[in-house]
């Protein structure tokens, strides 16, 4: 029985069912107790809602990117979660929503080579091929089919979390609301993970935050204000426009702000199919209690500047175009950040070298005036890149006064510089494979936060656990204790001179742009190509791991905007390899038996798991790519 029939079934109210555990199918693993009317606390001010009471072990405030890797990485590591979105779909500003293209390491095209890998990198494989027409709601139902599609974890959308309660330094359970469901939820769980953004659940808890920009001296920032301010980054609206192939007039309701020239001085308008980042405004408001405020001036100046396009005579060629959306719900940048045990600052990102590091980011710190549009006589940004990706640690991830929470997302525990850099969703997608990873590592071994980092063979298990899901950890290579692969003998049926078939166990698994190639690549012949792990006494192996290439050296996003696109291929990417199969030499055996066999692959990491065999060898048989005339593999995992 799924959630959807659990609460649809015929004649019965909330109020009239009692439901136990083990009332419940093992497949979907949760613990709803009961439903009930209200009885305690803060729920019983609410007499016609029902009361939901759930027991899990992770629970995640917060379904954007962040929130939807934290929550598969810990499901798919076995734990119980609960994820809880205030919307009706997944994805935050990447979703139909706000429409705001995922960016991150590879700085657009500034930086190409560093496209983040793991959960990300899955989703954007999938939406290249799923959707080459590049719409939105595709993606929402991607996302929404990742989750939903995994057994250990629950999703309630349109659910908004509103109280905590607490013991001493640690959270007991959460209350959360659906108000189209007329539900009050009570989630009891080991861990907690603040993906909100605002920090909500933080809020809730009493964890310790921050707001505004720290002034100079306190990190010795160079970006940083020489006094503190209580002013951040302002938040966007975007719209999407086409060309209709007839005119098409615009009159712009009353309160459309009035553009000009002069106004646009600072931010230039080159083409109008997919609106502009820099219309943003509100970073000196409380982007919080004033967002209603906020919602209607980006209206207001978004309407400006369509009209100015449309009607100014400045842009004669828009006279066929046509608003075809605008977004309603502004896409947010800053607000509060939670503090951890550190506090990540922009010497950090220049020069920081953690020992706990689990993921990376790479976007510029990328500073707008708080005022946004409102400052015409200001560029819309400042930017300082660092030299290269850098890493992220875990004690930035977790809350330093409350022992059982995790943070993801825009609200990791930054200065406001380093923030403006790690704010952005590619970024945030990885810290949330790390959180959810993490979160996964603390319920299996008892632990908090804390303590996962003090423990310095968990933190190490943290670590490969990461890498082995194809996680970019910046200088960290495969020394994984239990990847059989690593003791193996290395052989293939051909082999590039700059690509040799070693590269497939040396622990790296991905090019160093510019420097260093560290894929086995060979070229097809008539019978496709080979690669072979052998051992000199037979290995217990009953899992594989492959990571192919998918071409890191381009752009890889969802976006609305042509110059984005350019460059792209919104299909299987022609590198990555199509047909295999996965083969096995048993002890004693002379021929090779099939354990498994893809057809139609785009994806980078693939896992196949089988019954245990006795291995002397462990071939990988290439048939096909998606395009190009080469195997290309970077690495070859086998476990018992």
């Amino acid at each position: 029985m799924r959630r959807r029939d659990f609460f649809s079934t015929a004649g019965l109210g909330p109020y009239s069912l009692a439901v136990f555990a083990d009332q419940l199918p093992p497949a979907r693993p949760r613990d709803w107790k009961t439903i009930a009317p209200p009885r305690t606390g803060m729920a019983r001010a609410e007499p016609n809602m029902g009361l939901v009471e759930i027991e899990t072990e992770v629970f995640i405030a917060g379904g954007g990117l962040a929130g939807v890797c934290a929550a598969l990485a810990a499901a798919r590591h076995g734990a119980k979660v609960v994820l809880v979105q205030d919307r009706s779909r997944l994805g935050g500003n990447s979703s139909s929503e706000v429409k705001m293209h995922v960016v991150g390491s590879s700085c657009h095209k500034g930086r190409l080579g560093w496209r983040e890998a793991g959960l990300i990198e899955e989703f954007r494989l999938d939406d290249a091929v799923a959707n080459p027409h590049r719409r939105f709601e595709l993606w929402d139902l991607l996302l929404y089919d990742k989750v939903a599609s995994e057994p250990n974890l629950t999703l309630l959308l349109e659910t908004i979390l509103y109280a905590a309660h607490k013991t001493g330094d640690r959270i007991d359970y959460v209350m959360a609301r659906c108000d189209k469901s007329e539900m009050i939820y009570r989630v009891k769980a080991q861990i907690y993970c603040d993906s909100t953004g605002d920090s909500r659940l933080g809020l809730e808890t009493g964890a310790e935050m921050r707001t505004g920009r720290e002034g100079r001296a306190e990190f010795n920032e160079s970006l940083a204000p020489e006094k503190p301010e209580e002013t951040t980054l302002g938040s966007s609206i975007l719209f999407t426009a086409r060309d209709y192939g007839r005119p098409t007039p615009f009159t712009p309701p009353s309160w459309a702000r009035n553009v000009t020239q002069e106004t646009l001085r600072m931010r230039k308008i080159k083409s109008w199919e997919y609106g502009y980042w820099w219309i943003e405004w509100g970073g000196d408001r409380n982007l919080i209690r004033d967002n209603e405020e906020v919602r209607f001036e980006l209206l207001a100046i978004t309407m400006g500047i369509w009209n100015y396009i449309k009607n100014s005579g400045d842009h004669p060629s828009s006279a066929n175009w046509g608003l075809e959306w605008v977004g309603m719900m502004p896409g947010k940048r800053g607000s509060r950040r939670m503090a951890g045990d550190v506090i990540v600052t922009q010497k950090d990102l220049l020069e920081g070298n953690w020992e706990d590091a689990v993921a990376i980011g790479g976007w510029p710190m990328d500073d707008h005036p708080a005022a946004g549009f409102d400052r015409s006589d200001l560029p819309p940004n400042t930017v300082l890149r660092p030299p290269e990706v850098f890493n992220l640690p875990l004690r930035a991830l977790y809350s330093k006064n409350v022992s059982n929470l995790m943070m993801a997302g825009r609200n990791i525990s930054c200065s406001h510089v380093a923030f403006t850099s790690t704010r952005v969703m590619g970024t945030c997608a990885t810290v949330g494979q790390a959180v959810g990873t993490a979160a996964a590592l603390c319920v299996e071994h008892g632990v908090t936060p804390r303590q996962l980092h003090q423990r310095k063979t968990l933190l190490s298990h943290l670590q490969h656990t990461l890498l082995r899901d194809d996680q970019t950890i910046y200088g960290m290579q495969n020394a994984d204790p239990k990847d059989l692969a690593r003791f193996a003998k290395v052989s293939a049926s051909g082999q590039m001179d700059d690509a040799p078939a070693a590269n497939l166990t040396n622990g790296w698994v991905r090019n160093i742009p510019g420097r260093q190639i560290h894929y086995w690549a060979s070229r097809m012949d008539g019978d496709g190509a080979w690669i072979e792990l052998s051992w000199d006494s037979p290995r217990r192996i009953r899992e594989v791991r492959i990571t192919f290439d998918t071409g890191f050296q381009r752009e890889l996003t969802l976006s609305a905007q042509d110059s984005v696109n350019e460059g792209m291929i919104r299909a299987a990417q022609p590198e990555t390899v199509r047909d295999y199969e996965v083969q096995v030499r048993k002890r004693g055996e002379s021929g090779w038996t099939s354990v498994a066999a893809i057809k139609g692959n785009h994806q980078r990491l693939r896992r196949h798991r089988f019954e245990p065999a006795e291995a002397e060898a462990v071939r990988l048989r290439i048939t096909a790519t998606n395009g190009i005339q080469f195997a290309r593999v970077f690495e070859l995992r086998c476990y018992a």
